[in-house]
């Protein structure tokens, strides 16, 4: 439908305790938390032109090789898109954040935050917090732990999300230097309670998994540099729940051709219409527990 955006729906959990026994319910009703959040959409496209020349003198279809080209453009694109949201500040990518920006959001999401190894920030300089981190203090299992815990305290809630029946998991995502670091601290405990053989993660890359957390490796993830205790090297982690992210389609990827010059010059392109963003509830990330932690280069 025409619009220039897309308002997802979100729904709070409910924290009455209802009635018991002969308790009424008229008149001790729970208002149900529905709000939402508006994504706005925005027209994105790319194109390759390949002349007759081109095609002629390469022993490829240089047209088909472009569509597909074009496809991984989009995916990527949109990966990037994600990426970045996970590291906004109150809907500003957080390289393009001013220090007043980052500090009403800590302030705001003092909650979920956690600076280190938890033991450290005052949450109200992000700048100030993020410099107490130090190189010791590393993404251990004791980290993701206390983050989870920290999560499930948050109100509202970051909620998990529900696989099948009785699953419930977070998602936390990492830097390469990040998941380095805890897949050395998860040695022994995956030699122990992991398969034996080649399938085992010490041997093989992939999620790793500790304590209901989904921990999967974003290597475009960007370290955030040497802001840390004697310059130690930063990097984010996103743990991530339900409706974290949402993105609002407003035309589904389609390709377009062109051709001009007399046919000389013949054009494939593709053409989108979407948004992505962090969802927002009252100035808090609804979804979203963002970590910062201790990771060396080497």
């Amino acid at each position: 439908k025409a619009g220039d955006g897309i308002t997802l729906p979100l729904i709070v959990e409910l924290a009455g305790a209802g009635q018991t026994g002969n308790g009424l319910l008229e008149g001790n009703e729970e208002a149900l938390g529905n709000y939402g959040h508006k994504i706005e959409v925005a027209t994105r496209r790319h194109a390759v032109a390949v002349t007759d020349n081109d095609q002629q003198f390469t022993g490829i279809p240089l047209r088909d090789a472009a569509k597909e080209q074009l496809k991984n453009w989009a995916m990527k694109k949109l990966r990037t898109d994600i990426i970045t949201q996970l590291g906004s500040i109150s809907g500003t990518a957080y390289g393009s954040a001013n220090a007043a920006t980052r500090n009403a959001w800590l302030v705001a999401n003092a909650d979920r935050v956690m600076f280190g190894d938890g033991t450290v920030g005052a949450y109200t300089t992000h700048a100030t917090d993020l410099a107490a981190v130090t190189a010791a203090m590393k993404l251990t299992k004791e980290v993701v732990s206390k983050a989870k815990a920290r999560a499930e305290a948050t109100t509202p809630i970051i909620r998990p999300v529900v696989v099948g029946e009785d699953s419930e998991n977070y998602v936390m995502f990492v830097t390469s230097g990040a998941f380095r670091d805890l897949k050395a601290d998860l040695g022994t405990s995956l030699q122990n309670a992991q398969e034996r053989g080649d399938n085992n993660p010490l041997w093989k890359d992939g999620d790793l998994m500790w304590d209901g957390v989904v921990i999967r490796k974003i290597q475009e993830i960007a370290t955030l540099g040497n802001v840390g205790a004697t310059s130690a090297r930063i990097d984010p982690y996103y743990l991530c729940g339900a409706q974290a992210l949402g993105v609002a389609w407003a035309q589904t990827t389609k390709s377009t051709t062109d051709t001009r010059d007399y046919g000389f010059v013949k054009g494939v392109g593709i053409h989108e219409m979407l948004g992505v963003e962090k969802i927002i509830f009252n100035d808090k990330d609804h979804g979203v527990f963002t970590g910062y932690v201790g990771a060396l280069a080497t």
